[in-house]
């Protein structure tokens, strides 16, 4: 993508429905924000936390019958994937920049500092910074329940989920080693979750995204696979375990502002079929355990 050459005024960053992806995104909100361009964020995940984003305009998320209507007020209109939420963005405004190529780059950065690096490089701004803006609401103490281990069992898709009986175990352990481990999950997956509560572990009721980022501000530690919900939990500063099927995909995707641990499910396995398989059954209840305790060495050393 070419260097934004023409100076920016007024910018709207259109955001996918992820919740990973719209925390990232925020990165460049902030970073347009610091250097005096108006930026508008659109997505519906973001619009759901607004009141963690002070200072910043956030609308809805956009429908494609009045979206070009919508973007016409800004000289910038920006989006991370070329296909979501909206494919062929070029026929809406006169100037779009697609950020895909960042995803795909040949890279050992995150995508919050490859995010925050084209804020420097490609739209040149003065100045940068890797924070995507979370500020934690007020009456909030940061990591109060030094104890609790947040555990998110689940993803966006299956493939990245690590096996949910191991999780459990994990769970016990970790309530055996002195934790106080919570499980939470969305509102409508917590039906497939219920039955840990007869094994005496708790499944956390915390409503919206708003509320969620609330709890998990005053966790200790937090457990997951690649999710959203692992990128809200490092943004909030809260040490993340993250398990990931493939080493790339963790490079680029693993979560990118707090202390983080990353473990990979199929660093042995040979081929791409046998990763996406396999991968969470290469991954021991005790792995995940040792990670954990390196993870909390490398904290108390921070």
């Amino acid at each position: 993508m070419p260097h934004a050459t023409q100076p920016l005024s007024s910018v709207a960053l259109i955001l996918s429905s992820a919740l990973g992806d719209s925390l990232l995104m925020m990165t460049v909100a902030r970073n347009l924000r610091l250097n005096g361009i108006a930026v508008t964020v659109f997505g519906q995940q973001i619009n759901n936390m607004r009141s963690w984003f002070p200072g910043i305009d956030i609308e809805p998320e956009l429908r494609l019958d009045d979206c070009a209507a919508k973007l016409a007020r800004f000289d910038t209109v920006i989006q991370l994937h070329a296909n979501k939420p909206f494919i062929n963005l070029e026929r809406l405004h006169p100037k779009v920049l697609i950020l895909a190529h960042l995803c795909s780059a040949n890279s050992t950065d995150s995508m919050a500092e490859r995010l925050t690096r084209f804020c420097r490089d490609e739209l040149r701004l003065a100045q940068v910074d890797k924070g995507n803006g979370i500020t934690p609401l007020p009456g909030l103490r940061h990591r109060h329940r030094p104890l609790r281990v947040a555990i998110h069992p689940m993803a966006s898709t299956t493939d990245k989920c690590w096996l949910p009986s191991r999780f459990i175990s994990l769970a016990i352990k970790l309530r055996d080693s002195g934790f106080d481990p919570q499980f939470v999950v969305a509102p409508e997956e917590r039906e497939h979750w219920t039955h840990i509560e007869r094994l005496g572990l708790t499944l956390a009721d915390l409503g919206p995204l708003d509320q969620v980022a609330a709890w998990l501000y005053e966790c200790g530690w937090f457990i997951g696979n690649d999710s959203g919900i692992g990128h809200l939990a490092s943004s909030l500063q809260i040490p993340t375990l993250s398990l990931f099927m493939r080493r790339g995909t963790a490079r680029t995707w693993r979560p990118g502002w707090g202390v983080g641990q990353v473990l990979i499910g199929s660093a042995f396995l040979p081929t791409g079929r046998l990763k996406e398989r396999y991968w969470k059954y290469m991954l021991s209840v005790n792995k995940v355990a040792d990670a954990f305790d390196r993870l909390r060495a490398l904290t108390a050393n921070a």
